[in-house]
C-alpha cells in the first residue's frame, strides 16, 4: 500500500486542530465603574499584580466562579462589592467581547458591565497605589490599559453619553438629594459642553422624575436652591427630547 508524503502533516494537522478544539476558553466579568470626583467624570481602575499585563492598569473583574457565581450578573455585583464596597443602584449589561487575540493566555470572553456609583457612596477597597479613580480624557484615560479594556472604555463612555441623552440615570451619580443646578452640572460633565439651563430644566420637568424635598434647601452665593430627590429608582424615565439638544 502507497502511503502519500502529505499524510503525516495532514495527521499532525489534524492533532492540532483537536487540541485547538478541546481547549476550552476562558470567561471572565469586566465591570467599567463610572463615578464623579473633582468636577470630573472618572472610571475605577485597578493595576495588575500578575502577567500578563503586570504593572499595566486595567479594569476591575475576574473570572467567573462556578461554585460562588449563580449567573454572571451575581458575579459582576460580587466583583463590584468587592473593590467598591456597594451594591451600586444602577448596574447595567454592555456587551460581550471575545476572541483568541485579546488575551495572550488564550481564547477568552468577557462580559462587561458598566456601573454608576455616587461619589459619596464608594469606599475603594485596596491600597491607593492598586486602585484608584482615574480622570476620563473623551473617550479613554492617560494611562495605556491592559487586554483590549481601552477600547472598552471607550464603548462605555459612548453607552453612557447616549443613556443620558433619553433617560434619567444621571441621578445615579449624585447623592440621595441634590439640586438643579447640581443636576445639570452632571450631565455638562458627562457631555463635556454647557446646556441651556431653561432648556434643561423644562425636560427634567416635562419628565416628571423629581420631587421637591419640602422646607430643605441649600444655601449658596446667590439665591438658596430647592433640594430634590429622585422620585422613583425603580421606574425607567424618558425624556421626550433629547436633554443636550439645546446645548450653548
Amino acid at each position: 500500500m502507497n502511503i502519500s508524503a502529505t499524510e503525516p502533516d495532514a495527521v499532525e494537522v489534524s492533532h492540532r486542530d483537536q487540541a485547538s478544539q478541546s481547549e476550552k476558553p476562558f470567561f471572565s466579568v469586566d465591570l467599567v465603574i463610572f463615578t464623579i470626583r473633582e468636577e470630573c467624570l472618572q472610571v475605577l481602575l485597578v493595576k495588575r499584580a500578575e502577567a500578563p499585563f503586570k504593572g499595566r492598569w486595567a479594569l476591575p473583574g475576574g473570572f467567573l466562579e462556578p461554585g460562588r457565581d449563580d449567573s454572571i450578573e451575581v458575579c459582576a455585583m460580587r466583583r463590584l462589592i468587592e473593590k467598591t464596597g456597594v451594591q451600586t443602584p444602577y448596574l447595567e449589561q454592555m456587551k460581550t467581547y471575545g476572541s483568541c487575540n485579546r488575551d495572550p493566555r488564550g481564547w477568552t470572553a468577557t462580559t462587561v458591565y458598566f456601573a454608576l456609583i455616587a461619589q459619596d457612596s464608594a469606599r475603594l477597597r485596596g491600597n491607593q497605589a492598586t486602585v484608584r479613580w482615574t480622570p476620563m480624557q473623551g473617550d479613554g484615560v492617560k494611562s495605556e490599559l491592559a487586554f483590549d479594556h481601552a477600547a472598552i472604555l471607550a464603548d462605555a463612555a459612548d453607552r453612557l453619553r447616549s443613556k443620558l441623552e433619553y433617560t434619567h440615570i444621571a441621578v445615579h451619580l449624585l447623592p440621595e438629594e441634590f439640586t438643579l443646578p447640581e443636576l445639570q452640572r452632571t450631565y455638562e460633565i458627562i457631555f463635556q459642553q454647557p446646556l441651556d439651563k431653561s432648556s434643561f430644566r423644562r425636560r427634567v420637568t416635562q419628565a416628571d422624575m423629581l420631587e421637591e424635598i419640602s422646607g430643605k434647601q441649600r444655601e449658596g452665593p446667590g439665591r438658596p436652591a430647592q433640594i430634590y430627590r429622585f422620585r422613583d429608582y425603580d421606574r425607567r424615565t424618558f425624556f421626550p427630547r433629547s436633554i443636550s439638544r439645546h446645548a450653548r
